[in-house]
This record gives structure tokens, sequence and C-alpha cells, in this order.
């Protein structure tokens, strides 16, 4: 299972061979995938050598192996992780029970829902992000978009596969829908609305590594813990991938704090006029992108939650690992509700809350985030403090997308949001200034001005070194 045939067509560690009309099946899917990729993928590129990372296997001498490619011939190969010998499912109705090599009947649609969705992500991203490499600010930084480019393209192909190997036509069908809707589409959009969002500079493009991709994160972890075992197998591997992701979001947006903080220090008060990009404004961008992606994780009282968790296809994250009741039948979470306008404090019943569970995983993680990035003001005796926002903020999705709240989480009526919204979230005004300093700079060792540079390069290499051929 960990060696991948790289003869094939279509490289792969799942022995495609064996099995013709799968086999059949994915060929002919390949070829529309190529078409997308050209169409909605970072097209202009597809003739550049990238200096890319390629998993060759799935071990961790394997899963890291450099060298120039161009993004179309990107090899990935691995579709699952190898199988776990007597792997039981560890929650829901049906613990302790042998993990599901095949798709259980009664499950059918609320798994292919479930995969469908997470699939769907992977290609929005990529065609949110297409432009981005005519602003990059650097070769390095136009490096690691392609990266997570190419990558999500190979989650793509992980989700088809399952897709295509467990649903048969339905499976194809979803499959074919895959390259088919467009990010931001009015008539056709991506399922999920934080996949619809332009992303057209690179200051988006870091919030949404930082934010959407930890959601990523966490959907992954709950997935990897599914009884439904490929799916499993696929998703532990694609957390690898992940955290590169959320690496290049984190360290993004440190870089721009920090040439902001430079530029106080040198220049008072001439951020803007100087081509900075004020730490109000970078903090407006973590206020959307952030309360954006609370959305991702559904409403706070969920029976879809409930239901996949009892099913065993979806458990919170690193369940095994936790010393909790894996059945979740007899306990209770504790949360605020909206009610009749107001804010109640109410015991809600664990299955119905696991939204909100995983969601607590994630605020947790990002107010690590914060603190790394007050550090970096911190250095250099600038006296601003990033903060989180709270997760009732500026919510499209659940029970508090119903009424307004501030960045603390109180309740507001309409006019205090209208009058404070400027403050909170992007105006048009800083997002034209943000867009204006978006001119390419692929020198080699140079950088723009709005961002620092690295503090080093990738797989050893030095910053001016030649990420990509152009």
């Amino acid at each position: 299972m960990t060696h991948i045939d790289y003869d094939q067509k279509i490289p792969n560690n799942v022995d495609l061979k064996s099995d013709k009309k799968l086999q059949r099946a994915l060929e002919q899917w390949q070829p529309d995938y190529l078409e997308w990729w050209k169409a909605m993928g970072p097209s202009d590129f597809n003739e550049n050598e990238v200096y890319l990372r390629t998993a060759i296997s799935v071990e961790r001498d394997g899963w890291a192996h450099f060298g120039y490619v161009k993004m179309p011939e990107y090899r990935w190969g691995i579709f699952l992780e190898p199988a776990e010998s007597g792997r039981s499912i560890g929650f829901g109705d049906h613990l302790g029970k042998p993990a599901w090599q095949e798709v259980p009947g009664e499950y059918r649609n609320w798994l292919r829902r479930i995969i469908v969705t997470q699939a769907d992500t992977e290609p929005a991203s990529v065609e949110q992000q297409r432009r981005l490499g005519h602003s990059a600010p650097s070769l390095y930084d136009l490096r690691n978009l392609f990266q997570v480019n190419v990558e999500e393209g190979r989650h793509l192909w992980a989700m088809v596969y399952l897709l295509q190997c467990y649903f048969g036509r339905d499976g194809r069908e979803e499959a074919e829908e895959l390259l088919e809707r467009r990010s931001g589409n009015a008539d056709h959009p991506r399922i999920l609305g934080t996949f619809n969002e332009p992303i057209i500079d690179w200051l988006s493009f870091f919030c949404f590594t930082t934010y959407t991709d930890r959601d990523g994160k966490f959907q992954l972890l709950s997935l990897a813990e599914s009884g439904f075992d490929p799916l499993a197998r696929t998703c532990r591997f694609m957390l690898t991938e992940e955290a590169h992701h959320m690496f290049v979001g984190q360290t993004g947006l440190a870089r721009v704090i920090e040439r902001t903080c430079q530029l106080m220090r040198e220049h008072p008060g001439r951020v803007r006029e100087l081509g900075g990009i004020p730490l109000e404004v970078v903090q407006k961008y973590i206020n959307f992108w952030n309360s954006s992606s609370n959305d991702l994780f559904g409403g706070e009282i969920s029976s879809n939650a409930s239901n996949f968790f009892g099913a065993g296809l979806k458990g919170r994250a690193n369940e095994e690992k936790l010393a909790v009741d894996h059945r979740a039948l007899e306990g209770s979470y504790a949360m605020e509700v909206l009610e009749n306008g107001a804010l109640v404090r109410k015991d809600v019943a664990l299955r119905n809350a696991m939204n909100e569970v995983l969601r607590d995983e994630y605020v947790s993680d990002n107010e690590k985030g914060i603190e790394y990035f007050n550090k970096v003001c911190e250095r250099h005796a600038i006296d601003f403090r990033f903060a989180l926002p709270h997760r009732r903020f500026n919510r499209r999705i659940g029970m508090f997308s119903e009424a307004r709240f501030d960045l603390q989480g109180n309740l507001i009526d309409e006019a205090a949001w209208n009058r404070q919204v400027a403050s909170w979230l992007p105006t048009e005004a800083d997002r034209a200034h943000v867009q204006s300093l978006m001119q390419p700079c692929h020198e080699r060792g140079k950088i723009a001005g709005w961002i620092a540079p690295p503090s080093k390069g990738v797989d050893g290499k030095p910053f001016e070194f030649e990420y990509v051929r152009l």
C-alpha cells in the first residue's frame, strides 16, 4: 500500500491497475481535471518549473521530496495511508465494531454528503487564488502559493478516488460536478460560503491559509476518526499537507506585521504613505476571515452533527486519544444560545453540540496564533495588540447569524453595528489600499516593500534561491 506506481497514467498507491473499471473511470475523469486546471488554476504559470515538494511515500523519509516540476505534471500518487490491522470504530453507536471497509448502506447518503462537501473545498480554494501569482511579493511566496495549489489538487484526487471507488454511478456524477461548480459563481457556486469569497490580494490569502485552512485541519481531524476506514486513511495524510498551508498563512501574516512594525519605528505615522499595511487593517482582515471560517463548522446546535457522530462517520478531533465517553449519550454542553432576541445559558445534549465542541478546539488554536502576532509587535516595542474576534461576531451560519454582535460577542442592535462596522471589517478604502500594493516582485532575492522576508527558505535553500523559473 505504501508503494506508489508511477508507471501508471494515474500514479497511485492503491493498486489501481487491479480494478480496471475504476481505473477507466478515473482515467476518463483525468482530462476533465486537467482542463479545469488550465481554465481555473494558476494557468498562466503552467509552463514554468516550480521547486515543489512531492510526497513519494507516507513514511517520514519519503513524504517530502523536492525538485523542479511543472504544475500540470505534478505527480501526487498517494490516495490512502496504509491500513491499520484490526481497526475498530472509536465512537458513536457502533463503538468497538470493526471499521467499515465498504460503505454501510444505511449511511450511504450521509457519507457521500460528507465526502462531497469536503472535496468541494479543494478546487474552490484553487479557483479563489488563481490570479495571485501575478502579484506575488517574492519568488519564495510564489512558490508557496503553487505548493498549496498542487496539494489542494492532490486532495481533490484523493476524494474523487473515494467517490468513484465506493459510490458507483453516483460517485462518478459527483466527481464531474466537482469540476463544474465555480467559486463565486452566482448560478453554480461552491457549496460552502467562505469558498465563494474573492481572494484578490495576498493579505486575504495569508488570512485564508491561516483561518480557513485551520478549519480544514479540524474537519480532517474529525474525519480521520471516521468508522469508514478509507475516509479516515485519506484524511490522515492530508493533515500533513494542511499543516504546511497554515504555516504559509501564519508566517505570511507575521511577516506583514513585521514589516509594518519596522515602518512604524523608522517613520512614525507614515505607514500607508510608504506602502505598508497598517496594523488595524491587518486586524480587520483577521476579523473578516476568522468570522467567515467560523461559519464552516455549521450551526451551534445540529442534528446533522449528532447523526454523523452517532453513526460513527465523523468524530471529535483526536477522538481516539480523548479520555471521554466515546458514545456521548449522557453528557451535555453548556452554551449561550440566542432565544427571543437575548442570550440565554443552556445545556445542550452533547451529540447535538458536536460542531461547537470542534469549534472550541479551533478557537483555542487560533488564540495561539494571535499570541504569535503580538510577540512580533512586542519585539519592536509597538503598542498594538491583535485580538481574536468572538465566535458570535459577523456570522452568516447558525443561530448567531440572526442578530448583530460586537467583537467581544456582546449583542448589539443594527444601528450600533452600522456605526462601528467600518472599524471592525475592511472598508472599500482599506481593500483599495491593500490592492494598490499588490505589485509583482519576481526578481530573485527581492521582495515587495509591504512584507518582510522569511527567516529561512524552503528545503534549506536561501531566500535568494530561484524557487520559480520564470
